[in-house]
Formats: structure tokens, C-alpha cells, sequence
């Protein structure tokens, strides 16, 4: 009798931690183009035994193979953060001294804590989906993960897009080796897996004409949930305003007390928290900014996808800045001064909770959202729009 699928990707990804201890007890697997050459036959190997595992199967969904590929990586990170806070030893060396230097930084620990940890979880929770309704619809079958994919994908997405520029503009810089083109593929992928569940139908709930137009008749005014939800937005876009001047570095005494004061590792060398106030400023803004719109617009039904995805962008993001400001391998000088950072954890939680609270309260009572229908019918032929 076969393993389930989600039971041999995860053992699958506990090799990992074998395979980083080999190479790092193999002096003549360290050296650069090496690295890079090894770690792209390993991760081929990786997918061949996936392709074995599966290939049984009458239908699979090929973002499986993304999701498995992804799975072992993530114990790879996992590794790594161990091992750079002293729980573990003998498996990163090599790979911190002649592949990715930057991965001992305090801001790719947190990042290798919640890929470990969180996104690993994700993944064998969505694999485990992906096969627990074979004998039905493959389309049915693949709809109850679409969430959690999208979660998935939008903290991915925003991980790459703060990792590979800080690396480029920050200190490591100069001293960028071969096997940091490993990421390519990986800033890639999430892109193509987003474009996949965003085109699929959406998972909606039954729910009546009379039902749908009560709740799209009422104003934001006497809807308070949605009312707090828009102030919550409207603040974390003036905190995301605030801190794209301060980190562009704006002259006023404000932005210049807050810098040096309140959150000093805005100006860490590093290079990733400056590039994440820059995507905030960039990208995050424009969302919060639609968010509103849709709370004060009825059917946007595309709030019931973005908020998810939203959600899961800014988990990830405030989580490693919020860790990596905090943790000691951040330099003295640029950690949150100890008297400071009740408020500073406290505006920075609220900036990650905000979106969170947005999505749950998008999918508890999705009705405001729905596109009308006539009245007497329920929305079941729409559910798939």
C-alpha cells in the first residue's frame, strides 16, 4: 500500500538536512559553481522521485510539483536558521562561507523560521487536500485549497521581492557568488502558481438574492466592522507613507526621531528592511487603497481573493522585519532601543493584523462582496464567477 502523497513529501523533505550535512563534510563539493551545480541536481532529483511518487495517479494538479519542490527547500531554511541560532551545527557552513553569505543575517533567519515553519505546514496541508477527493470533479477536488494556495503565494511573492533586491543593494552586494541564481527560479514560480489559482473558479457559498441586497444596501456607516477595518487601512497607509520618506531619507525632524529613536534598523546596511518600506510604499499602498474602495463599494467580488493573498504578504513580511529588529544578530546600534519597543512591536503587529482581519472578515460574511442577482434566486449559478 502507497504512502499518501502529503506522508512522502514530507519525508522526502527530511532528507534535506542529510544532504546539507554531506556536502558540508565534503570539501570538494564547496566551491562555488559546485554549489550551484549540486544544489540544481539535487533539486532535479528531488522532482524525479516526486514525479515516482505520483505517477500512479490518473490526475495531477502540476502545482503539486511546485508545492513538493518547494517543501523540501523549506527544510532547508529551516536548517539554516537553526543552525545560525546554535540549536544545531556541521550543516550550513560551507553554504553560508561560499553560496548565500547573507543567509546568516538576522532578517534571512526570521524569513528561514517561517518557511520552515509556516509554509511548510501550508504545503502539506495543500497536498494533502489535493488528493483527499480523488474519486470526485478533479476541478472540485482542487477548489478547497485554492485559499491556502493563494496565502501561500502572496507570501512568497513578497519574500522574493524583498530578498533578491536587498541582496543586491545591500552589503552583500559585492559579493554575490553563483549560487544565489538558485533564487531565480524560485522568484518565479510563485508568480506562475498565483496566475493558476487566481484563473481558477472561486469557492463561494450559497447564499440568497434577499440576503445579498440587505447587506449591499447598507452604508459603511452602519456597518462597523467595516467602518474600524477602513480606519485600521487608513492608518497602515499612513504608517507605510511614513516609512517610505524615512527610509528615502526625508530631512523633516519627525522622520529623523523616529529613524534613530524608534526604529534604528531602518537603516540597516543589510538592505532588506529598506527595500520592504520601499514595497510598501510601491505596492502595498495602491492595495490598501483599493481595499477601502471595496469596502465601500458593493461586489467587489474580487476582494475575496486579493484580501487572502494581501494577507499572506504582509504575515511574512512584518514577521521578518518585526524578528530581525529585534534579534541579536542584528547590530546593537540598529535594534529597536529596549525602552521603545512596546510601541514600535505594537504598530508593526497592527500593520500585519490589519490585512488578516480584512481577509477573515471577507470570508465569514462574503454577501457585501457577491455580485447581485435576481431576486427570488440564491447566488449557486454565480459561484463560480
Amino acid at each position: 500500500m502507497r504512502p499518501p502523497p502529503e506522508i512522502s513529501v514530507f519525508l522526502l523533505s527530511l532528507l534535506a538536512p542529510g544532504v546539507l550535512y554531506t556536502m558540508n563534510n565534503s570539501p570538494a563539493l564547496q566551491e562555488p559553481l559546485v554549489i550551484l551545480g549540486m544544489g540544481t541536481v539535487i533539486l532535479g532529483s528531488v522532482l524525479l522521485l516526486l514525479f515516482l511518487t505520483v505517477r500512479h495517479k490518473a490526475k495531477v494538479d502540476p502545482l503539486f510539483y511546485v508545492f513538493a519542490e518547494f517543501s523540501f527547500t523549506c527544510l532547508v531554511g529551516l536548517t539554516n536558521a537553526l543552525e545560525q541560532d546554535g540549536f544545531i551545527s556541521g550543516f550550513m557552513g560551507f553554504y553560508i562561507k561560499m553560496g548565500e553569505p547573507h543567509l546568516s543575517t538576522a532578517y534571512a533567519l526570521m524569513m528561514s523560521y517561517w518557511e520552515g515553519v509556516v509554509h511548510f505546514i501550508l504545503f502539506l496541508t495543500i497536498i494533502h487536500r489535493m488528493f483527499s477527493g480523488e474519486t470526485s470533479d478533479f476541478l472540485s477536488c482542487r477548489k478547497s485549497y485554492r485559499s491556502l494556495g493563494l496565502l501561500w503565494a502572496g507570501s512568497s511573492i513578497a519574500h522574493q521581492i524583498v530578498h533578491i533586491p536587498g541582496v543586491v543593494i545591500g552589503k552583500y552586494g559585492s559579493n554575490i557568488r553563483p549560487a544565489f541564481w538558485r533564487n531565480v527560479p524560485f522568484f518565479l514560480a510563485p508568480f506562475w502558481a498565483a496566475s493558476l489559482l487566481f484563473s481558477r473558479p472561486r469557492e463561494m457559498p450559497i447564499i440568497t438574492a434577499d440576503k445579498i441586497a440587505a447587506e449591499q444596501k447598507k452604508s459603511l456607516l452602519f456597518r462597523p466592522i467595516d467602518l474600524l477595518l477602513s480606519l485600521l487601512l487608513l492608518g497602515s497607509m499612513a504608517f507605510s507613507v511614513f516609512r517610505g520618506f524615512v527610509v528615502l531619507d526625508c530631512s523633516l525632524d519627525t522622520c529623523f526621531t523616529y529613524i534613530y529613536q524608534y526604529e534604528p534598523y531602518l537603516k540597516d546596511p543589510v538592505g532588506f528592511p529598506r527595500v520592504m518600506m520601499l514595497v510598501y510604499l510601491f505596492y502595498a499602498l495602491p492595495l490598501l487603497t483599493v481595499f477601502i474602495y471595496g469596502l465601500k463599494t458593493p461586489g467587489c467580488s474580487w476582494m475575496l481573493d486579493w484580501t487572502i493573498f494581501f494577507a499572506g504578504a504582509m504575515a511574512q513580511t512584518q514577521w521578518c522585519h518585526i524578528g530581525a529588529s529585534l534579534h541579536s544578530r542584528t547590530p546593537f546600534t540598529y535594534r529597536v532601543p529596549a525602552d521603545k519597543r512596546l510601541p514600535v512591536i505594537a504598530l508593526n503587529a497592527l500593520l500585519a493584523a490589519a490585512p488578516a482581519l480584512l481577509a477573515l472578515r471577507c470570508h465569514t460574511n462574503p454577501a457585501y462582496f457577491m455580485k447581485p442577482v435576481p431576486a427570488g434566486q440564491s447566488n449557486s449559478k454565480k459561484k463560480k464567477n
